[in-house]
């Protein structure tokens, strides 16, 4: 088996699919294919990687492919594609997707996956993403793309509907979004045999149904606890229990990232409510900083010893692998194409994050049904956004971007139609060649 890992200077992701992979004894013994732009970066990732390959028993081989003129090779072949880049990094896309709006009076919190951040990311990833397709199309043509990258819904729904590439897009909040959840609550008792029903779009997909091991329903008990939840100074995940009060469902991911998805809580005129739910303002740019530094450290460690034990991580990729190549099922939440009306009261051009099935033949999308009605009004705030953004890539229209903007949820809920309009102009004009020509 071959796995191509593009952005593999990703370092965190590379060593978590990667080294899940050198755990498994069905993947362990194949070829990892590293891809990546950065030199340097690609490098550490190989000496943690071969660190890890030595602690799991030395299977398998590493290959490292540097330069666009490299890729068809690194792609070669492969039966499994990972994407995990970042399309003009910390510095200076991710600052300048918070410095521009912050001049205009937009706070954010995250920017990745929604808003006027969620949208410059998508509109510089996608064409990066699309020549991919193409390199993919020719020398890997049956391969699965594993999507990591956000925005998620943006960037897989571009993919599935522009391209032939098999992609599936995924994310890790499915996976521990009901623990969390319990645990928060004081619920810890309720964990073992718990079952659940989860669906939505991704990092907005609603918690429908959890019921513990005996078939009863823990909602109840969930509402029961929200206002003390609410009620404590110190609580993080404010956002998100908000929802269950008011829309009757907890959703996948955190509050700061919830936080500006919506009309609701960053609001200039309310400040007060800032505090109020412990929102993190410029969390992402100090999540990146902290993370470098992080890495920095734990790769001198690994240089020193040599050895880099590794645990199987919660991520989906590996045993997704396992399924296909085994034939053994096994279900995950992911992100495809609602297509046939998998959410029955979303549109079908949505990408959506459903229950699927994974075999020998691949992902299999589950049908779940219309989700409560409330729950689907606030997933198409955001869809609205989502597929306006599609439609710029795909058209290299600006007036598509600035009805992105205009219809995304928490900037027009902040600014007029003419100032978001000279934002996404500054924005444009500051990422420069990272972007497209528009029209």
């Amino acid at each position: 088996m071959k796995l191509t890992f593009l952005g593999a200077g990703s370092t965190i992701f590379a060593r978590n699919v990667i080294g899940d992979c050198m755990c498994s004894e069905v993947l362990r013994d194949s070829t990892f294919a590293l891809y990546d732009i950065d030199g340097a970066r690609i490098e550490e990732s190989r000496t943690i990687l071969e660190a890890i390959r030595k602690s799991t028993g030395g299977y398998g081989r590493i290959e490292c492919y540097v330069g666009e003129e490299n890729r068809k090779a690194a792609l070669k072949d492969a039966d499994f594609v990972v994407n995990a880049i970042a399309v003009g990094g910390y510095d200076p896309c991710t600052i300048i997707d918070f410095e521009i709006p912050k001049k205009y009076g937009l706070q954010q919190t995250i920017g990745d996956t929604l808003g006027i951040g969620g949208i410059m990311r998508a509109l510089r990833t996608i064409p990066v993403m699309q020549s991919f397709a193409d390199d993919m199309a020719e020398v890997c043509p049956n391969a699965l793309l594993l999507n990591y990258t956000n925005p998620m819904a943006m960037l897989s729904g571009y993919m599935q509907r522009y391209t032939p590439v098999n992609t599936v897009g995924l994310c890790h909040s499915v996976q521990v979004c009901s623990e969390g959840l319990l645990k928060a609550l004081g619920m810890e008792d309720k964990l073992d045999g718990r079952k659940e029903i989860i669906a939505g779009i991704n990092h907005m997909a609603w918690l429908l149904e959890i019921k513990d091991k005996n078939g009863v329903d823990l909602y109840p008990e969930i509402k029961s606890r929200v206002d003390a939840y609410l009620a404590k100074p110190d609580a993080t995940d404010k956002v998100r229990m908000d929802y269950i009060k008011h829309f009757g469902y907890y959703c996948t991911e955190s509050s700061e990232h919830n936080a500006e998805y919506n009309m609701f809580y960053i609001k200039s005129k309310y400040p007060e409510l800032i505090e109020r739910y412990n929102i993190p303002i410029d969390e992402y740019p100090r999540r990146c900083v902290e993370q470098i530094e992080g890495w920095r450290k734990e790769y001198e460690e690994i240089l020193e010893k040599g050895v880099k034990e590794h645990t199987r991580s919660h991520e989906y990729a590996s045993r997704i692998m396992e399924a296909i190549v085994t034939g053994n099922p096994y279900q995950i939440g992911g992100n495809v194409l609602n297509k046939g009306h998998l959410i029955s009261n979303l549109p079908e051009d949505a990408c959506v994050e459903v229950p699927c099935m994974v075999n020998g033949s691949g992902v299999h999308p589950c049908f779940v049904g219309a989700l409560p009605v409330q729950c689907a009004a606030m997933n198409m705030t955001n869809i609205n956004v989502q597929l306006l953004t599609i439609e710029a890539a795909a058209t290299k229209k600006k007036e598509h971007i600035y009805q992105a903007a205009m219809l995304d949820p928490h900037t027009a809920s902040e600014l007029d139609i003419d100032t978001i309009k000279k934002m996404v102009d500054d924005l444009i004009e500051a990422h420069g060649n990272y972007l497209p020509k528009y029209c």
